[in-house]
């Protein structure tokens, strides 16, 4: 009876229209949309096919199906008026991309985009042409986008059983949650190995964690086997080849700059006859 009553609660459309299990697919499907474009932006700006994504194993961009969820979750009347719709989607996009970047640094002492060159930013978190950006993408998602894929879903509620579907989706998630887990634990080993290897001074965040790490990559035969297997030097680069370690004084430093010897990418395409802008950062 609980279980049902719990099921039926998971069901309603308490998310504008939504269900707590629609939230969950659109959370998903939207995260690997996000991994493709990034992919798509990486080759067309760079020239290289890399890794794009949030975490070390799934082809995941967590921002952009967290970004999405508060996209299109917009109450009816703001829907029915472009002008309030792209307002919201400036104001919201804005703000949960700060928090992200926000939680990145502060939290777990990574720096996903930094737009401190670009004009009009916030701490480098934000700025004007990205917060005009989310505005756009939110009309198209609930014009456009989103309607097409809520028909795909209703089609795959009705074709597979609601407990089937559930499990699925509870699978999933649970996969989510333990590699963003293994991503942060494998995060915090590789730049405390890089740390002490090479005698960088002076991190942001280092207090908090490096003792702690050291001594646990140092002491404990096991784990550091098990980092030294799956979270080599090599493999922390190419899953996450954008990655900084910011110190005190504000410098940012590349860890693919560290690595020099490690190619940070799977596949050149072509070399970018000009400099572009990527998160505010001139690359060749």
């Amino acid at each position: 009876m609980e279980t049902t009553e719990k099921n039926n609660i998971l069901d309603r459309k308490i998310f504008f229209n939504y269900n707590f299990w629609e939230i969950i697919i659109f959370f998903i499907v939207y995260s690997i949309l996000g991994f493709i474009l990034e992919t798509i932006f990486g080759v067309l700006t760079k020239g290289v096919l890399e890794s794009r994504k949030s975490m070390l194993y799934g082809p995941f961009c967590l921002i952009y199906g967290l970004g999405a969820i508060f996209l299109i979750c917009v109450p009816n009347k703001i829907k029915k008026k472009n002008l309030l719709l792209f307002l919201y989607g400036m104001i919201m996009g804005s703000a949960v991309e700060y928090i992200v970047s926000w939680v990145g640094e502060c939290i777990f002492y990574i720096k996903w985009w930094d737009y401190s060159e670009l004009p009009l930013n916030i701490n480098g978190r934000i700025c004007l042409i990205y917060t005009i950006f989310w505005g756009l993408c939110t009309l198209m998602l609930n014009n456009f986008f989103n309607p097409t894929i809520s028909k795909y879903v209703e089609r795959l509620e009705k074709k597979i059983s609601s407990k089937t579907l559930h499990i699925i989706l509870t699978i999933t998630i649970v996969l989510l949650i333990a590699d963003n887990l293994t991503s942060s634990f494998a995060l915090k080993m590789f730049f405390t190995r890089t740390i002490y290897n090479y005698k960088i001074e002076n991190v942001v965040g280092v207090d908090t964690y490096y003792d702690k790490y050291l001594d646990l990559y140092h002491n404990n035969h096991a784990i550091r086997k098990i980092v030294d297997t799956f979270f080599s030097d090599k493999t922390m680069i190419l899953a996450f080849p954008n990655i900084q370690i910011t110190l005190k004084d504000g410098e940012i430093i590349m860890m693919r700059d560290i690595y020099k010897d490690i190619q940070p990418y799977y596949i050149e395409l072509f070399k970018p006859k000009h400099s572009i802008l990527v998160n505010g950062k001139k690359e060749e």
